[in-house]
């Protein structure tokens, strides 16, 4: 089949290549023109795809990044992967309308589009579907297919990854869900069909509010347990023994990433404007995990003013990660970043050092090539945000005067604090 993949980012590009790999003809529409240059070229500007790989699909034919959206016309399959982001603390559709609006124009009878795009439940049906058939003057669920499959992406994960995660696949009308299983099951190893559009699409909010919720509740216990000076990380090991009932979560910075800071405010969003109620759980948990990066630079603060007699202000910070997770250069809505912009507008002097994030592009500089003018030493403290594995943490235990542990993952040493 021809397949078109609207948004060629972490979502986008593996499903273009798995589909590519799968046996069919892919178009990756990518509108942002320097983007779509680098995949041309081979280049993958995603941790997870390899250049080669990409070459190699290149090379065949089976996959074409393009700009021009005339390149979409004749598709059998369409799926949108755009992003759906906050604007103003608001959920942001207009990505996932322009989407729709490209491909109306080149929706043709019996072609299938399928929305993958986390927003809120009733989007597919009350924004997508609208849409299509109005640049169309076809109907959906009787000329052409509609549905939605919620992205499971994690983004340096190396276990679960497209091909092996279960796959939801929800459609307008039975003749759709078949359609949009028919393809998923070609380039995943498990689909799961859903009742319907709105059941899949909380599904995928609430996956992610689950864990923003759980996040929201360990990073309150640190702070309690800080307070009562209990070792957190400990108590935590100790629950995670229990065999049933309860599943380990762990504290840190705040929460990153193209989804946790994101789903959830779709979700409470949508409940309060459409139907007027407050979806207090939710609301709650945002606020926590909002506030963790000020918990984070107060922490640091008590302890320069405590071991040292100092203040932030003119202090040198080493920050070590900027990416919201380890082994990705991701950084959209990252509390690292939120920490250090935080620290810097204190008057800190920052030195932010990520391998993945370096500023000659590099994807793997050891640590002690990656730091930038002075050894562990010569700062005032150290932050570890984010915990790469090509830092080398045992040398910074030694060598830093003060280190503050946000992930629980530093050597003991008397001048190392945990979160």
């Amino acid at each position: 089949m021809h397949i078109c993949v609207l948004g060629q980012g972490y979502v986008g590009l593996p499903l273009a290549l798995r589909a590519a790999e799968a046996g069919h003809t892919v178009t990756g529409y990518e509108p942002n023109r320097q983007r779509c240059a680098q995949l041309a070229a081979g280049s993958s500007y995603i941790e997870d795809i390899e250049s080669t790989r990409l070459q190699d699909l290149l090379g065949s034919g089976a996959y074409t990044p393009t700009d021009d959206p005339e390149d979409l016309k004749g598709f059998d399959v369409a799926v949108i992967t755009v992003p759906t982001p906050l604007t103003d603390r608001t959920p942001d559709l207009s990505c996932v309308r322009d989407a729709a609006r490209e491909l109306a124009v080149r929706l043709e009878p019996g072609a299938t589009v399928v929305l993958e795009s986390t927003t809120h439940p009733g989007t597919t049906r009350d924004v997508l579907i609208p849409l299509l058939e109005q640049g169309s003057g076809l109907t959906a669920g009787r000329d052409f297919h509609v549905g939605f499959s919620p992205e499971r992406i994690d983004p340096g994960n190396v276990a679960w990854r497209l091909e092996n995660t279960p796959k939801i696949v929800a459609g307008l009308t039975e003749a759709c869900l078949s359609q949009v299983k028919a393809f998923y099951d070609t380039v995943t190893d498990a689909t799961v069909p859903a009742s319907g559009l709105e059941e899949a699409e909380l599904a995928k909010v609430f996956e992610n509010t689950y864990r923003h919720v759980n996040i929201a509740l360990v990073n309150e216990l640190s702070r309690m347990a800080h307070t009562l000076s209990v070792d957190v990380w400990h108590t935590l090991e100790l629950a995670a023994t229990k065999p049933f009932g309860f599943t380990k979560f762990l504290p840190g910075p705040g929460v990153g990433g193209h989804c946790l800071p994101i789903d959830p405010v779709y979700l409470s969003h949508h409940v309060k404007t459409q139907h007027g109620q407050t979806f207090r759980l939710i609301e709650l948990a945002q606020d926590i995990n909002d506030s963790q990066p000020d918990y984070v630079v107060r922490r640091l603060q008590d302890a320069l003013s405590r071991r040292f007699r100092r203040s932030v202000h003119g202090a040198r910070i080493l920050a070590l990660g900027a990416a919201y997770k380890p082994g990705t250069a991701d950084a959209r809505q990252s509390p690292a970043v939120q920490v250090v912009e935080r620290l810097r507008d204190m008057g800190a002097e920052v030195t932010v050092v990520d391998p993945y994030l370096a500023d000659d592009g590099s994807r793997e500089i050891p640590f002690a090539a990656a730091e930038k003018d002075a050894s562990v030493a010569g700062f005032d403290g150290v932050v570890l945000l984010t915990p790469h594995a090509e830092f080398d943490l045992a040398q910074v235990a030694v060598e830093a005067a003060y280190v503050l542990d946000t992930r629980g993952v530093m050597p003991a040493a008397p001048h190392v604090e945990r979160l």
